[in-house]
C-alpha cells in the first residue's frame, strides 16, 4: 500500500471518509468540523455551538440540507456550508464557510465538498456560486481560482473606536430623520441600485437581531437611510446621489450614535470609493483585514 500521505493517512484512509448531508446528522458533528477546521486560521472563531448555529444558521443564511460534513472514524474532518439566494437579481449558492481539520487538507476532502456544493446548486437552479475569502490567504484564493471562481468585488472594513466628537457634531443638513420600522426601509432602499455584500443586504438583515432603521427625508421625499447594529456595526449607509455633500449621512450617523448610545461604529463595504472618503473624513481607520467576493457562473 502506497505510504506517501501525508500525516499517516493512507489511501484506504481516504477512501473511507464519508460525505453526508449536514441535516442527516447531529449538529455536533458540523460544529466540530467547523471548529477544528478553523483552529489555526488567520482570524480566531471562539463560537459556543449555540453562537455558531444562531449565527451560520441565521442571518448567514446557510441551511443543513443545502451543507456536508466529511466523516472518518466517527470523527468530523470537514464541513462545507451552503446558502441559497436571489442575489445580484439571480439565484445563488454562497459557501458560508469551507472548514478542513489541519491533518485533512490537500487530501481531496475540499475538493469533494465542493463537488457536492456545486452539485447541489445546479440540482436547486443556482446560477453563480459565490463566496469570499480573506486577502493573504493565498492557499484558499488559489484553490478557488482553480476551481473555476474569479474575484469580482473587494472588501474593505472601517471603525471608529472614539465616537466622542459625534456629540459636538452640528450637521447643517436640512433633512429631517426619522427612525423606521424594518418593512419601511426594505420598501426605501428597493429603490437604490449598487452592489451591497452578502452579509449587509436585506435578506441578511431581516434575521439579524437588534438592528435599528433611520431614514432622511426633505420634503417629504426620502433621500438617504442607515441600518445599525447595537453593536455599533453599520449594515447600510446610503444617500441619494443628488443629496450628497449635503452632511445628511454625517446626520444619519450622529441619529444613530445619539439614539443607541454607540461606544463605537464598524463597517464593512466593497469598493465604494465615495464611502470610504466620508468615513476617512469622520476618523473611520481602514483595518488591515480584506476580503475579496469571488464568483463562479453556472451553466
Amino acid at each position: 500500500m502506497e505510504t506517501n500521505i501525508k500525516n499517516d493517512l493512507t489511501k484506504t484512509d481516504l477512501e473511507n471518509i464519508k460525505y453526508i448531508r449536514c441535516s442527516e446528522v447531529d449538529i455536533d458533528f458540523v460544529y466540530k468540523a467547523f471548529t477544528i477546521g478553523f483552529s489555526d486560521y488567520i482570524v480566531k472563531f471562539e463560537l459556543t455551538k449555540e453562537q455558531f448555529v444562531a449565527n451560520f444558521f441565521g442571518p448567514e443564511g446557510n441551511h443543513l440540507e443545502h451543507s456536508f460534513v466529511a466523516i472518518h472514524e466517527n470523527e468530523a474532518v470537514g464541513v462545507i456550508l451552503g446558502g441559497i439566494k436571489e442575489y445580484e437579481n439571480m439565484k445563488t449558492m454562497r459557501c458560508g464557510t469551507l472548514a478542513i481539520s489541519p491533518n485533512y487538507r490537500g487530501k481531496g476532502v475540499s475538493q469533494k465538498l465542493f463537488d457536492l456544493h456545486k452539485t447541489e446548486a445546479k440540482k436547486h437552479g443556482c446560477k453563480q456560486l459565490f463566496l469570499e475569502v480573506i486577502v493573504g490567504n493565498d492557499r484558499a484564493i488559489q484553490f478557488y481560482k482553480n476551481l473555476g471562481y474569479e474575484k469580482i468585488y473587494d472588501i474593505s472594513y472601517f471603525s471608529k473606536k472614539d465616537l466622542s466628537d459625534f456629540e459636538q457634531l452640528n450637521p447643517t443638513s436640512e433633512c429631517e430623520v426619522h427612525q423606521i420600522e424594518f418593512n419601511s426601509f426594505t420598501q426605501i432602499v428597493n429603490k437604490w441600485n449598487y452592489h451591497i455584500n452578502w452579509q449587509n443586504d436585506v435578506e441578511y438583515l431581516e434575521k439579524a437581531p437588534n438592528v435599528t432603521y433611520f431614514e432622511a427625508y426633505i420634503d417629504q421625499q426620502i433621500i438617504g437611510a442607515i441600518a445599525v447594529h447595537a453593536s455599533g456595526k453599520i449594515s447600510f449607509l446610503y444617500v441619494d446621489q443628488n443629496y450628497r455633500n449635503q452632511k445628511i449621512a454625517t446626520k444619519l450617523l450622529q441619529t444613530a450614535f445619539l439614539h443607541l448610545e454607540c461606544k463605537a461604529f464598524s463597517t464593512g463595504f466593497p469598493n465604494n470609493s465615495h464611502l470610504e472618503g466620508f468615513l476617512t473624513s469622520l476618523g473611520f481607520q481602514k483595518e488591515k483585514l480584506a476580503q475579496y467576493e469571488m464568483y463562479k457562473r453556472l451553466v
